[in-house]
C-alpha cells in the first residue's frame, strides 16, 4: 500500500463545445495530471459527467485512460452510484477488461430518496464484490443520502481480499474515525474531497480525492509531499490554498469553472456536456482572481501544457 499515492484527481472528462468527447483533451489532461505524479480516477459521477456517458463512451474513456498512463502512476475506473448490483457488476467487469489497475465500488443507490438495509446491502455487496478479481476502493458516499454501518464494511473487508481502499464522503467526524480504526493496518482510507484531507491525515488514514487536481495537481501534492516529509508548515501553506481553491470553484460552477479555468490558461479542458452550461464570465473571472492572489499559476507551470487542436 506504500506505493499508493496519498491523493487521487477525480478527473474532468473533455467534451467538445457540441458535446463529444474530446479524445485529444481527456490524453493532454492525463499527461498533466500524471506528470505531477497524482493517482487518478476517470468516468467519476460528479467530476468525470458519469451520467451522461453511455457505456461505449465509458469503455472509450478507460481504454484511453490505461494507454496513456497506466505504469506512469495509478490509473482507476470510478463510475457511477448504481441502482442494481447487476449495473455495478456491468461497470466493475467493463473497468477489468479494460486494463486499469483497480476500480471504485459505490454505495447502492435504490432511488427515490429511499435507503438499503443492512441485509439488502450484504446482499448487493455479496453479488457485486465476488464478480470480479481486480482490486477495488470501496466508496461509502454522502450522495446516497444514507450511511454504510461500519459494522457491515469491516465485514466486507474481512471476507474480500481485492478490496484495497475505502474512499468515505460524508461529514460526520465519528464515522470517519470509527472507519479509520477499524480498518487500520487493512486498507488505505480516503475522504472525498480536501475539505477533511488533513483531519483523515491527523487520525490516521491514508489521504484525499480531489477535484482541484484539475486545476492544480502539483498543489495538491504539495500538501501530502510536505506531510510525509514531515514539513508542517509546507502542508498547511499549501492545504490553505487548495481549500480557497476549493470554496470558490464550488460557489462558481464546480467542475463547469474547472473547464474554464483551464480554457483561459490554454490548457486542455474541454466544455461541459448538457445539462451542464458554461459558466458566465463574472463566476470565471472569481476563480481567476483566487489562482492570481494564491500564485497557482506559478505552482503549475500552465506554460508548460499550453494545448493547441
Amino acid at each position: 500500500m506504500s506505493a499508493t499515492p496519498r491523493a487521487f484527481a477525480i478527473s474532468i472528462t473533455p467534451f467538445a463545445e457540441t458535446g463529444e468527447l474530446d479524445e485529444a483533451r481527456f490524453r493532454a489532461h492525463l499527461r498533466r495530471l500524471a506528470a505531477a505524479g497524482i493517482g487518478i480516477y476517470v468516468g467519476g459521477a460528479g467530476s468525470g459527467e458519469g451520467y451522461t456517458l453511455s457505456r461505449d463512451e465509458t469503455r472509450k474513456l478507460l481504454e484511453i485512460a490505461v494507454d496513456e498512463v497506466k505504469g506512469t502512476v495509478p490509473i482507476r475506473a470510478m463510475g457511477v452510484e448504481p441502482r442494481t448490483a447487476d449495473q455495478m457488476v456491468d461497470f466493475l467487469k467493463l473497468a477489468e477488461a479494460c486494463g486499469v489497475d483497480a476500480a471504485q465500488v459505490y454505495s447502492l443507490d435504490v432511488g427515490h430518496g429511499h435507503a438499503p438495509r443492512p441485509d439488502e446491502l450484504k446482499a448487493y455487496y455479496g453479488e457485486v464484490l465476488g464478480a470480479v478479481s481486480m482490486p477495488l476502493a470501496f466508496s461509502t458516499h454522502q450522495s446516497v443520502g444514507y450511511v454504510i454501518p461500519p459494522e457491515v464494511i469491516f465485514a466486507l473487508f474481512k471476507e474480500h481480499d481485492n478490496l484495497i481502499d475505502l474512499n468515505c464522503s460524508h461529514q460526520d467526524i465519528s464515522y470517519l474515525t470509527s472507519l479509520i480504526e477499524g480498518l487500520k493496518g487493512r486498507a488505505n482510507i480516503f475522504v472525498g474531497g480536501p475539505h477533511q484531507a488533513t483531519l483523515c491525515l491527523s487520525l490516521g488514514g491514508y489521504g484525499f480525492l480531489t477535484s482541484e487536481a484539475n486545476i492544480a495537481p502539483n498543489l495538491c501534492m504539495t500538501v501530502v509531499n510536505c506531510y510525509e516529509a514531515g514539513d508542517m508548515h509546507g502542508m498547511f501553506n499549501a492545504y490553505g490554498k487548495v481549500i480557497r481553491l476549493f470554496t470558490t470553484t464550488y460557489a462558481n460552477g464546480g467542475i463547469r469553472a474547472a473547464k474554464a479555468v483551464l480554457n483561459a490558461h490554454g490548457v486542455a479542458g474541454g466544455w461541459p456536456r448538457r445539462p451542464r452550461l458554461p459558466i458566465e464570465d463574472d463566476a470565471l473571472q472569481a476563480v481567476l482572481k483566487v489562482i492570481r492572489d494564491e500564485k497557482i499559476d506559478a505552482i503549475e507551470n500552465w506554460h508548460e501544457w499550453q494545448f493547441k487542436d
